[in-house]
C-alpha cells in the first residue's frame, strides 16, 4: 500500500524565521513560497513548513499511496483513527492524517505529480523509487 516516503511537514509558527533557517541549512530556495505553506524540493522529496502547524505535535510525515481513500480505509480497519479528513490541496494532490494505535501521527498523500529523479550510481531501487 505505501509507495515510500514523500513529504515531511514541520510546524513553523514564525514562517519567515523557519524559511530563512531551512534555506540556510539546505542551501536552496523554496520552490513554493506562500504565506500558508513553504515547500522545498530536497532530492525529489518535499520538506514543507506550515505556519498553522502545532510545534507540540511535531512534524507529520506523509507516505505516498496510489489512492488516499483506499489507503485510509485500510489503516482505519487496522486500528488508526482519523486526525484530519481527506483534503484536496491543489494539483490533484490529496492528503489525510491519522493517529495509529500507539499515538503517532501518520500522513498519507496521493500525489499524481510525484516523480523521483533518476537514481544516482550506487542507489538502490527500493519501494520509494
Amino acid at each position: 500500500m505505501f509507495l515510500g516516503l514523500r513529504t515531511v511537514i514541520y510546524p513553523a509558527p514564525d514562517l519567515a524565521a523557519a524559511k530563512a533557517w531551512w534555506t540556510s541549512v539546505l542551501g536552496i530556495e523554496p520552490y513554493f513560497d506562500q504565506p500558508f505553506y513553504v515547500g522545498f524540493n530536497v532530492g525529489g522529496y518535499e520538506l514543507a513548513l506550515d505556519p498553522n502547524g502545532d510545534p507540540a505535535a511535531g512534524p507529520v510525515t506523509y507516505w505516498g499511496v496510489r489512492d488516499v481513500e483506499v489507503a485510509l480505509k485500510s489503516v482505519v480497519a487496522a486500528g488508526a483513527t482519523v486526525r484530519d479528513a481527506v483534503q484536496e490541496v491543489g494539483g490533484g494532490i490529496r492528503v489525510v492524517s491519522v493517529v495509529e494505535p500507539s499515538g503517532a501521527v501518520v500522513g498519507l498523500i496521493e500525489n499524481p505529480q510525484f516523480v523521483l529523479p533518476e537514481a544516482l550510481p550506487g542507489e538502490g531501487e527500493g519501494p520509494g523509487r
